[in-house]
């Protein structure tokens, strides 16, 4: 087997397709994970419990639902930091997949998780987490 070096760096391509990037199976975990809490109605769960923490007008927030996958992608992987969670959720295709967010979004930053968790009580992010 002959040596391969690895290419040095160039410039990337300026535009890719999304459906011309290499797609291979997601993490079946997630997927699961977000068939279950598709069938609860787990984001309309959500949306209701913090409705009460938003304003009626302004720009629109990151979904509750997303907020809290990112937040169960923390559990599940170990991660405890906000900005762990962030850059695990930001790195990976399939966790991608599982919160909704496309290739050519931002995941949500630790900062804004960060916002989130502070404008949620308390009591309304345990209650989440234990009875949906």
């Amino acid at each position: 087997m002959a040596l391969r070096r690895r290419a040095e760096e160039s410039q990337g391509e300026l535009w890719i397709a999304t459906g011309s990037i290499a797609k291979a199976p997601g993490h079946v975990f997630y997927e699961r994970l977000n068939a279950i809490l598709r069938d609860a109605g787990f984001d309309r769960f959500v949306e209701e419990l913090v409705a009460p923490s938003y304003a009626v007008k302004g720009r629109p927030g990151i979904p509750p639902g997303v907020y809290f996958r990112m937040l169960f992608v923390g559990y599940f992987e170990g991660i405890e930091s906000p900005r762990g969670i962030a850059w695990r959720c930001e790195d990976s295709l399939s966790l991608r997949k599982y919160l909704g967010v496309k290739l050519t979004e931002s995941v949500p930053d630790h900062s804004s998780l960060t916002r989130i968790r502070d404008r949620y009580p308390l009591e309304t992010q345990n209650r989440d987490l234990h009875s949906s």
